[in-house]
Order: structure tokens, then C-alpha cells, then sequence
């Protein structure tokens, strides 16, 4: 897809943030992103830069999806992470059989799915797909979405796992419990899915075996470069992307607030005088700047090889799994400096700032960001050592 389309979206997103910024206390009211914004976001184009060309997405360089989603995440960290894990959907349903895929796009090019991927439903195989039953938590963006994307256990004639399977489940088949209650990214209606007892044809399903070796069914019909890439590069990027943006978010409203602050326990010194504040800004924005720098890397290079149709080989795939979690974790320690020198008035609920530090140490705790799993696979592979599980 022409580069021309990736920058108009972006170019439609930065005329939005003003309006999702000013939504930014209603969604944490709402617990929900507002319809507005889901509508504004959708208008943009982002929900389908990642969507396969055949069904009417952009299907661009995914660092359009990326750039845009840490946009929305520096107005507002609930919406950018919702933007986030809906648009991400689309290229995963885009890794489907073709019939799947027909099934979600063919009456509403606009579907919008949600997730939740931990292997939390129990599937058994009946003629034609699986009986279904479970219950999922943190499927953000769910009020807002007409399928979800769940994990499941698939059991053995003894009870036992066999396999690991995402399945794909129209709204008709599920419900929503609204459980979601929260001190940070509290608009992101991130509430429970359950599923009684439902049947899911073969062809809404997909084995976690093919995901991690990047050969899925969707592949032979979607067969651009975007859908050679590795689920365990693009789906944890599109966790610390919008961790990103909340960084961005905060570092904004720090030297905003930094410029007139006066500080009163120092009789009225102006804060921006402050040589300790001044190193914090270098500090955080040389972190924020490096961690985004190191996720362009990776992305390009996993790109310009899924261009050529070259095997992306594990120790790059294991590379940016590290940078990707280590990028989160800058992000988090320079929200956590700006935010510890911002003053008293900081805590006040109409900070902005301390809105950002809620949303990023939540964001945090995501399964995508578990550091120690994610450096111990990159280190055993560096000493010559296998790994056997995990997602990269």
C-alpha cells in the first residue's frame, strides 16, 4: 500500500488528539472510551491500517499503526490502548481461514473485534469445530466491538490440553459482564467475555502452533509482507506502543506545568530554574526517544525481510521481544521520574500528569510486558541455549 496512505491517517489522527484529550476524564467516568472518540478514531482510518487490502484495509508498513496508536495514546492512555488492541485485531483475523475472514468483513468493512487471549475457555471437538465454554477478563474496547478473539484449551478424549487455539466468536454468542473498575486505563471498558456452551467451526479457530511459526491458513490468501510478520513482534508492540504515548503524554503535561510552576516551599523559585528538573527532562526524553528508536529498528527489519520473503530469523524475533519489553519499561521509569518531581499539585485529580502515571503502571502489568520471561529467552538464545515456549 502507497506510504501516502499510512501519513494521511496520521496526519487525520494529530487533528483529532485535542477532542480525545478533552474526552479523557469522561472516559475514565464512562469507564469506557466514548462513542465519540471510537467514531473520531474510526473516521481516521486507523482501525484498518493494519486490516488485509482484500477487505478494505490499508494494510500498510504496521510503524503507521504504531505512530498513530502512540499519538492517541499522548492525549489520552485509554483510548490510545484501546485504538490499540482493536486495531491490532484485524491483522490477526487477517492470519484466519478465508471463510472466517468473510464472515467478519462481509456485511461491515468497520467490524471492530475485541480480545482476550489467556487460555482461559475449555474446547471440545465435535464434527465441524468445537464446543465452547469459559470466561475471559480484560477484553478492552469490548462494548465496542461485535466479535472477540478468545483463548482456549482444546481437551484430548482424557480431559487433557492438546492444543492451544485462538477462537474467533461473533457477539451473538457471547456475553459481557461489566466488572471493569479500575485506578488506571479505567476507560477502557475492559470487562469480562463469557461463553456458555457455543459451537465454533474449525475455520474460526487457530492453533497457537501456527501463530509462533508464522503458517497460517490466512496466509494463503492475504500474502503481503505485513502477514509474514510474527505475531510475537506485532501484537506486544501494539502493548508498548500506546505505553510509549502515555510517556509522551506525561513528559508534555511535566514541561507544561514545569514552565510556570512556582514553588512556594522555596520562596517562590521558578521550578524551570531547577537544574535537578532540567536533567529530569534530558533523562526522560533521551529514554522515551530511545525506546521508540530501538522498536523502529525492529520493525523494519522484521518488514524488509517478510518483503523479500525471508525467514525473519528467532534471534531477531527475540531481539525485539527484548526491546519491546524494555521499551515499556523506559517508558514506565521516565513517567515515574517526571511524575515524582511535578510538585504537590500533581496528585490533584485534575492533573493531568498523574492520569498518564495511572495508565502507563497499568498498562505495565499486560502479560506482553513480563521483562524477566522476555530477557530470559533473548539470554538463552544469546549462550547457546533452546527455547522451548514462550511468545516471540
Amino acid at each position: 500500500m502507497d506510504s501516502s496512505v499510512g501519513d494521511k491517517v496520521l496526519d487525520a489522527v494529530r487533528d483529532i488528539l485535542p477532542a480525545l484529550n478533552e474526552r479523557a476524564t469522561e472516559a475514565e467516568e464512562l469507564r469506557k472510551v466514548p462513542a465519540a472518540s471510537i467514531q473520531a478514531i474510526q473516521e481516521s482510518g486507523v482501525l484498518r491500517l493494519l486490516q488485509p487490502a482484500r477487505y478494505g484495509g490499508h494494510e500498510t508498513h504496521p510503524l503507521y499503526f504504531y505512530r498513530a496508536v502512540r499519538l492517541i495514546a499522548s492525549a489520552c492512555g485509554s483510548t490510545g490502548w484501546v485504538a490499540s488492541v482493536l486495531g491490532v485485531h484485524p491483522w490477526h483475523v487477517g492470519l484466519f481461514a478465508d471463510e472466517a475472514q468473510r464472515e467478519v468483513w462481509a456485511e461491515d468493512l468497520d467490524t471492530r473485534i475485541s480480545s482476550s487471549y489467556a487460555p482461559q475457555g475449555r474446547a471440545t471437538p465435535v464434527d465441524g469445530g468445537y464446543r465452547f465454554t469459559g470466561r475471559w477478563s480484560f477484553s478492552s474496547g469490548s462494548d465496542h466491538a461485535t466479535w472477540v478473539l478468545v483463548g482456549g484449551l482444546v481437551l484430548g478424549p482424557d480431559g487433557k490440553p492438546v492444543d492451544f487455539r485462538t477462537f474467533l466468536v461473533p457477539r451473538s454468542d457471547y456475553t459481557i459482564d461489566d466488572v471493569w473498575d479500575t485506578v488506571g486505563l479505567r476507560g477502557t471498558g475492559s470487562n469480562d467475555v463469557v461463553i456458555e456452551d457455543v459451537f465454533v467451526p474449525e475455520h474460526r479457530t487457530l492453533s497457537f502452533q501456527n501463530t509462533m511459526k508464522v503458517r497460517c491458513p490466512g496466509q494463503e490468501v492475504n500474502d503481503g509482507p505485513l502477514f509474514r510478520m510474527p505475531y510475537g513482534t506485532i501484537h506486544p508492540f501494539a502493548i508498548t506502543a500506546p505505553l510509549i504515548g502515555m510517556a509522551d503524554g506525561a513528559y508534555e503535561a511535566y514541561v507544561g506545568h514545569t514552565r510556570s510552576r512556582v514553588r512556594a516551599s522555596y520562596l517562590g523559585e521558578k521550578a524551570k530554574d531547577d537544574p535537578f528538573a532540567q536533567v529530569r527532562v534530558a533523562r526522560a526524553a533521551a529514554a522515551i526517544d530511545a525506546a521508540w528508536l530501538q522498536l523502529e529498528r525492529d520493525i523494519n527489519e522484521e518488514y524488509a525481510l517478510a518483503t523479500d520473503h525471508a525467514k525473519i530469523p528467532v534471534d531477531l524475533r527475540l531481539r525485539a521481544r527484548r526491546d519491546q519489553v524494555l521499551g515499556s519499561t523506559a517508558a514506565i521509569e521516565a513517567t515515574d521520574s517526571l511524575y515524582e518531581s511535578a510538585g504537590g499539585k500533581a496528585i490533584n485529580a485534575s492533573a493531568p500528569i498523574q492520569r498518564y502515571w495511572r495508565d502507563a503502571h497499568a498498562a505495565r502489568v499486560h502479560a506482553a510486558n513480563d521483562v524477566e520471561k522476555a530477557l530470559v529467552m533473548y539470554g538463552r538464545v544469546e549462550l547457546g541455549l533452546q527455547v522451548t515456549d514462550g511468545m516471540f
